[in-house]
């Protein structure tokens, strides 16, 4: 059975396709993680453009402080469980730590996200030789979501969760980065933690689309944790965070009202910037 050709018609899937013309047309692009199949059902009925299994999910499922211990076993698995349950949203998935330092082990491993967890595109984060890296798996006709400013796999070299990007030498570079990973074939980049006026900057000189985390409400999208916004963590939460489930009857009803503040621009606001 072509089962590409029994889609429901009225909801057609989200493609890179459609995420270019979102990125042309000013629609903004909502987006949002996820780490199981009942979760994927709820982002899917709440019409989430994205969904990004991540491996965030070694903080917000398994306890870790980082993300540095999720391996690439849990992305597949978790990623498979995520797939069952979408229909619409584009689905990402995150190379873990140490899963791409050559581009051989970057191809095989991308590979295995996208056969055993039914990925439509991987996730790395970049820098450095990783633009290298980003070419060879484009060149093997496999989508790439780059990954700049934060990046919590490096949080034990860059001193912590920082901000990134205030000083003018840094922001500079992350500028040119961003434009080497869209040569070297990045179809999205994403930007955490750094101030909103960089974010502007970097999501007008690209021509891919850029989804932001606490990166201004100048990207061509947003991307949370979805436990954070259903306000399940518990304890402090990033300054970007908002709680949607305030005022929501439902965990359904706090994702509609998400996608609907990222579509009308009303989130993130001032006092979710940098």
């Amino acid at each position: 059975m072509y089962t590409h050709l029994q889609r429901d018609v009225s909801r057609p899937p989200v493609t890179l396709a459609t995420l270019a013309r979102m990125k042309a047309d000013g629609e903004k692009i909502a987006s949002l993680t996820c780490y199981d199949a009942s979760f994927a059902v709820l982002l899917d009925s709440a019409d989430v453009d994205v969904v990004l299994v991540g491996d965030s999910l070694g903080m917000v499922i398994q306890g870790h402080d980082t993300t540095v211990p999720v391996t690439m076993d849990q992305m597949a698995y978790h990623s498979s469980m995520v797939a069952r349950g979408l229909h619409r949203p584009f689905l990402v998935a995150d190379l873990p730590f140490m899963s791409y330092p050559t581009k051989e082990l970057a191809l095989a491993n991308s590979v295995r996200l996208m056969q055993e967890g039914g990925a439509q595109m991987v996730k790395l984060e970049s820098g450095g030789k990783q633009t290298e890296i980003v070419e060879f798996l484009a060149s093997h006709d496999i989508a790439v979501c780059a990954h700049l400013g934060l990046k919590p796999q490096s949080v034990h070299k860059t001193g912590g969760f920082r901000v990134q990007g205030r000083e003018r030498e840094m922001a500079v570079r992350l500028v040119d980065e961003a434009k080497r990973l869209e040569t070297a074939g990045a179809d999205i980049v994403l930007l955490e933690c750094i101030p909103a006026t960089l974010g502007k900057t970097i999501t007008a000189e690209l021509h891919v689309p850029v989804i932001g985390i606490g990166a201004g409400p100048d990207t061509d999208g947003q991307i949370l944790v979805t436990y954070d916004i259903l306000d399940i963590t518990t304890g402090r939460k990033p300054r970007f965070v908002r709680n949607f489930m305030d005022g929501a009857s439902s965990n359904l009803d706090a994702l509609q009202r998400y996608v609907r503040a990222v579509k009308q621009h009303e989130y993130p606001a001032a006092e979710h910037c940098f």
